[in-house]
């Protein structure tokens, strides 16, 4: 059964959006579809940063359809854009690829060891499948098939025949300055960021002028393919039209009426789209606030083509918060297949659904990665006490599920940080995990540790990927005897204590109370003492205490939560190591 974002508060900025598109919609179109839009370019690592491309409209697509209209989200993939540039760090490609560069992607041999057809459909792999797992709907329209296929074909002999009209658009901004200085505080994660801001395909490509002209179309050249070809002329009545490459020196005449090897370039492009497909809202990146960008000047380009801009909100920089090396993309900014490596589909969605588009965030791979679990999971357990707020509630079932029903989710979701916990002493040992698992909550005791799945997996994943060798916790094979040794009377009185209560507390409650409460005991005061009753001496004693344990157990001065140390560690070995 569909959840239900029940919010039309100001902060909820996903209903907002969808007010305004469903009402525009019925101005322009009454009647038919409600049309959303993205675009996506496959030249490298589909990266986080696109990911927000996708997924404000995909939200506000499925707010629509939760209020019963029929939407289109149509994705295109603009594989038929130039290849610039051999990207630095991609497996199994080496500096022969440089000679591809000004083909479209579709034309471009994917690397090395790929099981896809072309560069375009190795790098669109990842991001269809987890899209999939993101339960993103969309149409996906692929700019190669449209444009071969001569779908574009009126479109492209009207821009052709208006090429005038568009000049005179565009000359208005080419005496302007590039794009705007960036927002304090927003930096791109990379150069790919900046691209991607821009708008898909916008990037470095040329508007069309030439010595011999204005022309809005950039044939791929007949015999090397590459784009690197001026127009020398054209006629509207027969549409014969004239080029030169550059590159290989390859010239011909062809009727545009019957040419299918080419396309608009970027500025005349993404207007012409606009129009053909009747698209009412499209975000784009923070750039486009400049004068002269693909937006401000697709604005006023798609009226020739009597169509209206969509409404289209800009969408900040998306960070990255302490990515180790990945192992999977390796293309210098982590993807949303990394991403879906460490965290849940349903935690993913939420960061996207929870900011509005102008805010920026950054995603987690270093310990934030936790932090922001309890914040998830604290946030379910308002959801489920009544006690959240409008639009945290909105957000929330934003992120577990869309129109079409809940996202699969783990059955027994535990704490992200203990069961990284777990996975980093354990090594991934299935019967250690399952044990102290297990014995978390021994009333509850985990059956099997397919209830903790997926969370269990993307934790392992976690600690595996990111977490580096030097921080990963080694549990000590035999006691440090000269510390144990060392010790004073209130030491040994410590470990008496603790060791005296593990039996009765062997539960990750029971042991989280014994711990901070032995200090307590020992100065007197009762161990269940709120901090309030405390003076601020036991905060020392406590923390002189926790740095004792980790020492004896795993020889350093910090660790995993010790409680769950102490599960993982099992009661045996603990009294081993503190000296039974």
């Amino acid at each position: 059964m569909p959840i239900v974002a029940q919010s039309t508060e100001t902060t909820d900025w996903v209903s907002r959006f969808a007010d305004e598109v469903i009402e525009e919609s019925e101005r322009r179109a009454p009647g038919k579809p409600v049309v959303v839009a993205s675009g996506l370019s496959p030249s490298g690592p589909i990266h986080l940063g696109n990911l927000r491309e996708v997924m404000t409209p995909h939200l506000v697509a499925d707010e629509i359809r939760r209020r019963g209209h029929t939407v289109r989200h149509l994705l295109s993939w603009d594989d038929y854009d130039r290849y610039r540039k051999v990207p630095v760090g991609i497996p199994g490609i080496d500096d022969s690829w440089a000679e591809h560069i000004g083909k479209p992607l579709t034309s471009v041999p994917a690397p090395k060891g790929s099981e896809h057809p072309n560069w375009a459909e190795h790098f669109k792999a990842a991001m269809v499948e987890a899209l999939a797992e993101l339960g993103v709907e969309y149409d996906g329209i692929s700019q190669t098939e449209q444009y071969t296929s001569g779908v574009y074909r009126d479109q492209v002999l009207f821009a052709m025949k208006h090429r005038g009209d568009i000049d005179a658009i565009l000359d208005q901004y080419r005496t302007k300055k590039g794009p705007a200085k960036k927002q304090q505080g927003q930096k791109p994660v990379d150069e790919a960021e900046l691209e991607a801001a821009e708008g898909s395909g916008a990037a470095a490509e040329d508007d069309g002028s030439s010595a011999a002209g204005y022309y809005p179309y950039k044939p791929y050249c007949g015999q090397c393919e590459k784009d690197l070809t001026t127009v020398t002329s054209y006629d509207d009545e027969t549409t014969e039209l004239a080029y030169t490459c550059s590159a290989c020196g390859f010239s011909e005449t062809v009727r545009l009426s019957e040419f299918n090897r080419g396309k608009l370039v970027w500025k005349v492009d993404w207007p012409m789209r606009w129009a053909y497909e009747g698209v009412i809202f499209e975000p784009s990146g923070v750039d486009h606030s400049s004068p002269g960008s693909s937006f401000q000047v697709g604005g006023q380009i798609v009226g020739i083509f009597g169509g209206k801009q969509p409404i289209g909100p800009m969408y900040a920089f998306v960070g990255i918060s302490g990515m180790a090396k990945m192992s999977s993309s390796k293309g210098g900014v982590p993807t949303p297949a990394d991403a879906l490596q460490i965290m849940e589909p349903q935690l993913l969605r939420w960061l996207y659904a929870r900011r509005r588009p102008n805010q920026s965030f950054k995603i987690a791979f270093d310990q934030e990665i936790q932090r922001l679990y309890d914040e998830w999971d604290k946030l379910a357990g308002k959801v489920a006490d009544g006690s959240v707020l409008p639009a945290d509630a909105a957000a929330y079932a934003r992120a577990v599920g869309t129109a079409a029903g809940e996202l699969p989710g783990t059955p027994r979701p535990m704490p992200y940080r203990t069961l990284a916990s777990v996975a980093d002493i354990t090594a991934g040992a299935e019967d250690q995990t399952l044990r102290i698992l297990s014995e978390l909550d021994p009333e509850n005791p985990l059956a099997s540790l397919d209830e903790a799945r997926p969370r269990l997996d993307k934790a392992e994943t976690w600690i595996n990927t990111q977490v580096p060798a030097e921080e990963r916790t080694v549990v000590r094979d035999e006691p440090d005897v000269d510390l144990l040794k060392s010790l004073d009377d209130q030491g040994r009185e410590s470990l008496r204590l603790l060791q005296d209560g593990l039996e009765q507390n062997w539960s990750l409650d029971g042991l989280t109370h014994l711990v901070y409460g032995v200090p307590k005991v020992q100065a007197g005061f009762p161990a269940d003492a709120t901090a309030k009753e405390l003076p601020s001496e036991i905060k020392v004693a406590q923390r002189t205490f926790f740095a004792l344990l980790y020492h004896l157990l795993v020889g350093r001065d910090t660790g995993p939560r010790l409680p769950t140390l102490l599960l993982a560690v099992g009661q045996d070995r603990v009294r081993k190591l503190l000296g039974a």
